[in-house]
């Protein structure tokens, strides 16, 4: 199963669209999950009329999205357990943050600091696919694809 991963889109307030790659990405996957800050329902219902769509709200989402998608999640994939959230507070802590609140889990996607991370500790994986549209905190944009099969997530961050 492919999984194609976005987050802190901003749509449409840092940028109009998501970058064609992206698109030909997602049309290419088994579903998508997205970290939350859309920014705007109607990019959310776009997104969702392309693919199967997990997603959480984020903090600059509006009112519309944060009455309609929960602000954590767990998805099972494969047969793994995989948390959901956007993520709040400073970025430094982030990784500790986002890690208190889920218990036994395989991996955990997130967003709010705009920078890609790709790593694994104390047996769980860490995964936020970075912006596609802002490179506010970061020197370039990007999204993640996480390939499930039965040895294993294999996760990498696309840069673009």
């Amino acid at each position: 199963m492919r999984i194609i991963v976005l987050a802190d889109t901003h749509i449409p307030r840092v940028a109009d669209d998501l970058p064609v790659e992206v698109y030909n990405a997602i049309k290419e996957s088994d579903m998508l999950i997205h970290a939350g800050d859309f920014v705007e329902s109607d990019f959310y219902e776009r997104l969702k009329a392309l693919k199967t769509i997990k997603a959480v709200c984020g903090n600059m989402d509006d009112h519309k999205l944060r009455q309609e998608l929960n602000q954590k999640e767990i998805i099972e994939a494969g047969g793994y357990k995989i948390g959901l959230i956007h993520g709040y507070g400073a970025p430094i802590n982030l990784m500790k943050t986002v890690r208190g609140e889920f218990g036994d889990i395989d991996a955990i996607i997130f967003g709010h600091s705009h920078r890609a991370i790709n790593t694994v500790n104390e047996g769980v994986l860490f995964f936020n696919p970075g912006s596609p549209t802002d490179k506010i905190f970061t020197d370039s944009n990007s999204y993640g694809i996480l390939d499930v099969t039965s040895n294993g997530i294999k996760s990498n961050i696309i840069k673009i």
